[in-house]
């Protein structure tokens, strides 16, 4: 009894969804104990650790699009076209539902900004600065024109080092990105604590998430009556093969864990050719982040508002969600992959800080397993689509 005990508490200690929680609460409870002396430690610790963490973020960009566009060979051409163009449709069509929803929501939901009287934080003393090789703009028009180049050319060989490359990039996301995130976090989360702002925000949260996932079901409940009208079949009937795949989806915040569940539900519910199910199904697992996306962009107005007083205004972003639909196709298959993968646009485009960053990276990674939910369960919609549109052609 005593060793499965055991071995359950290792379990839940090693789960990222716990040390995030973990690093939350410590920093919380940190923050109330600090002064100007130790203050500078904390500081010294969340600057390191954000270096290290925008350090990776353009090798992680190259990392994955390269390796995915490579990927687009497979099958027809017009049916890989049409299905990453629905993929691309999607997300920023729940992105963009979401900043609409966020304009309207967020301005009622009476928040209350850092920007009054809070505890002023001392000038850091110490910083070690890890500057990232090129910025992420350039990162990703690279992984564009040489992911492009790669398909057009059929260069293999570059193909198979890219994907090892990617391989490096998934093994410095677990084994560096992941274990620091906790102290990048608690870090943040102690400053926060120490400014005494924090303790006001965290009921918004909870407000927030739970409208997200709300969200989650009207864009899923959207795209399954556009997929039927379009198919000319009753979506439920594949709909309700899919509660395992959503509650797998929810356990294990993994799209890849889900995926072999997802085949077997499309497959069981004769509504989509084998021939089409086998390759959107694993496709839209990489390259639909519809539920993702919706959750990033109603969090950034959030925290925009809580941190800096103000949502960012409409042109602002509309850029900001045309690229993240273009960002999460590459995104890690990690908990908050697809803010991760979008660091870069939330620091340039939006114009957040690290506290900023922290805070979406935190609970982003609260609800990651309904937006995971929400994009592996979406793809059925999408494969009913790519059904048609390839019965069509």
């Amino acid at each position: 009894m005593s060793q499965i005990l055991c071995q359950m508490l290792k379990k839940i200690a090693s789960n990222t969804l716990f040390r995030l929680l973990l690093g939350v609460i410590a920093g919380l409870v940190l923050g109330n104990y600090l002064n100007e002396n130790t203050i500078q430690v904390v500081l010294s610790l969340k600057y390191f650790t954000g270096q290290l963490i925008f350090f990776l973020v353009p090798l992680i960009v190259i990392g994955f699009i390269v390796s995915s566009i490579t990927k687009l060979s497979e099958g027809s051409a017009k049916i890989v076209g049409f299905s990453l163009l629905i993929a691309y449709l999607s997300s920023i069509g729940a992105g963009l539902f979401s900043m609409i929803a966020g304009y309207q929501i967020i301005p009622n939901l009476s928040i209350p900004t850092s920007v009054d009287s809070l505890r002023e934080v001392p000038k850091i003393l110490f910083q070690l600065d890890i500057p990232p090789i090129f910025s992420v703009m350039t990162a990703l028009v690279i992984s564009l024109m040489l992911g492009m180049g790669i398909l057009i050319t059929k260069a293999k060989e570059l193909e198979n080092i890219f994907d090892q490359f990617k391989d490096i990039v998934i093994l410095l996301v677990n084994k560096v990105l992941i274990p620091i995130l906790p102290f990048f976090i608690a870090a943040n989360f102690a400053i926060l604590s120490y400014e005494g702002s924090i303790e006001k925000q965290l009921p918004v949260f909870l407000k927030v998430i739970l409208i997200v996932i709300i969200g989650h079901f009207i864009w899923m409940t959207l795209m399954y009556t556009i997929a039927g009208f379009y198919h000319k079949t009753n979506p439920f009937k594949l709909l309700k093969h899919y509660p395992p795949v959503y509650l797998t989806a929810v356990g294990t915040m993994s799209s890849a864990a889900s995926l072999g569940i997802a085949v077997k539900a499309v497959d069981d519910s004769k509504v989509i050719k084998p021939t089409i199910a086998n390759f959107t199904i694993p496709f839209f697992s990489n390259t639909h982040l519809c539920g993702s996306v919706l959750t990033e962009v109603f969090f950034v107005m959030t925290v925009s508002q809580v941190l800096y007083g103000h949502i960012p205004d409409l042109g602002t972003m509309v850029t900001f969600v045309l690229l993240l639909g273009v960002f999460a196709v590459g995104a890690p298959g990690v908990p908050g992959g697809t803010v991760v993968a979008s660091l870069g646009l939330i620091s340039n485009v939006l114009g957040f800080d690290e506290a900023g960053v922290a805070l979406i990276l935190t609970i982003f990674a609260l609800q990651d397993s309904f937006g995971t939910a929400c994009n592996i369960t979406t793809d059925g919609a999408l494969s009913m689509i790519v059904d048609k549109y390839a019965e069509e052609k």
